[in-house]
């Protein structure tokens, strides 16, 4: 799941970290015209969920920051499929495009 972990912060509750500005595509997302901060970390996850993986819908919620991208909950699973997901395209340029094309040919805007 790199450069994703996955932390148990308290008994049964999850949280999936990605620190912004430290992945491979990083330099893509800049020339793509986003900044690759926590933020658009999540639009990334959401536009993953909503087009890829509908079976995680509603059960991981999210709270990125400017630095580092965070999403929680108690569904272990959920959390790590996520990551296997997001951790596929912080590694992959020709994904990154891919996706940031895909997002942007249907309105989905990042909130970078």
């Amino acid at each position: 799941m790199t450069p994703l972990k996955l932390v148990e912060t308290l008994p049964g509750s999850y949280s999936l970290l990605l620190n912004a500005g430290t992945t491979r595509v990083d330099g893509t997302v800049e020339e793509l015209g986003h900044e690759p901060n926590g933020y658009f970390w999540e639009g990334v996850a959401r536009f993953l969920v909503g087009t890829e993986a509908k079976s995680l819908e509603g059960r991981v919620s999210y709270d990125p920051e400017g630095g580092m991208f965070c999403a929680y909950g108690t569904d272990r699973t959920a959390l790590e499929e996520l990551g296997a997901l997001l951790s596929a395209v912080a590694a992959d340029t020709d994904r990154m495009r891919a996706l940031v094309a895909s997002a942007e040919a249907t309105g989905f805007e990042f909130d970078d």
